[in-house]
């Protein structure tokens, strides 16, 4: 009993690895490709030369008898359909010619490029003259079913007409445009500049990640590229900040450590240690630097002025200096302590250091909103 089990598990996987199963399925073009697969390493198996001897004239027939049905109908795209079929018939082909103990089974295996290559010119000319239609009508809906179209156009005959050129128009005309503002920055006796913030929200937006049919400009960008109408515009806007708001705190504290060895005595000539109790006067500094802000977003419809979207994000960077002194004993100081009287108060960083921290949690929720808001535009 314990030799019959795998040999049931060949068994099976022989079977399924035939194409017999997909066979079974009317999987008839899966079949083809699982049996020449196995054929090809295995030129003797016999499950898969049967399979394949059968699949094929089924598939062969499925696919003939569906370009028959479309070339009598009335579908729109019935060429491309057919192009389609044409194509599986062919890849069934080039696969079996590639395979010699397949040409065993099927030496008359039938290529079919000629009646491919005329159903692709047909396919082209219904999906050029249905890309230019679409194009006619005028709205960004219609200029993407265009560009669909077209590129369907270039994968079936490359640069048919003026394809490429078809392409980038409708592309054009269905990509959203969308200008991003310049961030006011009203703190000029600060120093600070808004450019960092600027410059990783272009450089987010130019990365991607969104509908292929939405592009975001710079207002230099908008203006060197002539685009004096775009679709939206972003508009960031700080309602209040304040960088650099000073706090220092100050506590005093009284020490004591018992049992401490405070000096030694001389007993009968032995010398033992004396234990008392140390203390000390411990201060702590902390001086804090709190920064924060409130950036306001809006989108808005450039044609109507419609707001389509506003978000407020707040933003918040905490900047700490810590040290110590101390007065009496240091040995009434615990380890932490004692590190902290090593310390001296840090030089406090410039303020534009202190607005790109906190406006960091803040860039962060407005890629997160613009990411969501053109995702599926």
């Amino acid at each position: 009993m314990k030799h019959l089990i795998p040999l049931f598990l060949i068994l099976v996987l022989s079977a399924c690895s035939s194409g017999k199963k997909q066979f079974e399925k009317g999987n008839y073009e899966a079949s083809v490709s699982t049996a020449v697969n196995r054929l090809q390493k295995s030129p003797g198996n016999k499950k898969a030369r049967e399979t394949l001897k059968k699949a094929y004239p089924m598939a062969q027939k499925v696919n003939l008898n569906r370009i028959k049905r479309l070339k009598s109908s009335q579908d729109r795209f019935k060429w491309d359909m057919i192009t389609s079929s044409y194509a599986r018939l062919n890849q069934m082909y080039e696969q079996i010619w590639r395979c010699p103990a397949c040409l065993e089974i099927l030496p008359n295996v039938q290529n079919y490029r000629s009646e491919f290559e005329q159903a692709a010119v047909l396919a082209a000319d219904e999906r050029y003259d249905a890309g230019i239609e679409e194009l006619q009508k005028g709205t960004r809906e219609a200029a993407i079913d265009a560009y669909g179209h077209f590129q369907r156009v270039q994968q079936l005959r490359p640069n048919y007409k003026d394809t490429p050129q078809k392409i980038e128009e409708a592309r054009y005309y269905a990509t959203l445009k969308v200008v991003i503002d310049q961030i006011p920055v009203h703190s000029r006796s600060l120093g600070l500049s808004h450019e960092f913030f600027q410059n990783q929200l272009y450089e987010f937006v130019q990365r991607g990640g969104f509908n292929e049919f939405v592009r975001f400009y710079s207002p230099v960008e908008a203006n060197n590229e002539g685009l004096d109408q775009p679709d939206h515009v972003i508009v960031l806007q700080f309602d209040d900040f304040v960088v650099g708001q000073t706090y220092v705190k100050e506590s005093t504290r009284q020490l004591k450590q018992d049992s401490v060895v405070v000096g030694t005595v001389d007993v009968d000539g032995e010398t033992k240690d004396v234990y008392g109790t140390v203390e000390a006067e411990y201060t702590e500094y902390a001086k804090y630097l709190d920064s924060r802000g409130l950036l306001d977003m809006k989108i808005y419809d450039a044609r109507t002025n419609k707001v389509l979207l506003q978000r407020k994000m707040p933003g918040e960077y905490q900047w700490l200096s810590e040290w110590a002194s101390f007065n009496g004993d240091k040995r009434a100081l615990s380890r932490e302590q004692l590190a902290k009287i090593n310390l001296k108060e840090a030089p406090s960083p410039p303020p534009q250091f202190l607005f790109e921290q906190f406006c960091s949690p803040i860039y962060d929720q407005a890629v997160g909103h613009i990411r969501r808001f053109y995702r599926n535009y």
